[in-house]
């Protein structure tokens, strides 16, 4: 399955199956051998009504699944990969509008893959989050 529109394909279905990401409404679009998550402003992304400004946990969450899509984008998973351990770096506060974000896998093994992914708003050059994650993408049959 390493068509590439067989691929997009398995990832629209990809991002179907994660109820998280259709809560937040996320989107990807993917361009040849690069993918851009959208996560459209809604109003119930919102955590601080005062500023107004996104809540910490969706950024969070649109990130994990970024950079799941990513390694699921490359691989030839059936399954989304499994999260081992993520840090997520906060960087600006994020506004109510849409947000962007690209995931780049730095190391893709037989068992584990690291991944970074930031996201921006603006200027992708003035990232408001970015997380380093590893998943494991080995089967559990073996």
């Amino acid at each position: 399955m390493s068509d590439p529109a067989i691929r997009a394909e398995a990832l629209e279905a990809f991002l179907k199956s994660m109820p998280f990401g259709q809560f937040m409404g996320m989107e990807c679009v993917v361009r040849g051998d690069e993918m851009t998550a959208i996560l459209p402003f809604r109003d119930h992304l919102i955590g601080n009504s005062a500023i107004p400004a996104l809540h910490g946990g969706s950024v969070g969450a649109f990130l994990e699944i970024t950079a799941m899509a990513q390694v699921f984008l490359l691989t030839e998973l059936e399954k989304p990969p499994r999260p081992i351990d993520l840090t997520v770096d906060y960087l600006r506060s994020g506004a109510a509008r849409d947000t962007f974000a690209r995931a780049t896998v730095t190391k893709l093994g037989r068992r584990i893959a690291n991944v970074r992914a930031e996201a921006w708003q603006d200027r992708r050059d003035k990232p408001i989050a970015a997380i380093h994650a590893h998943f494991l993408v080995a089967s559990s049959s073996g």
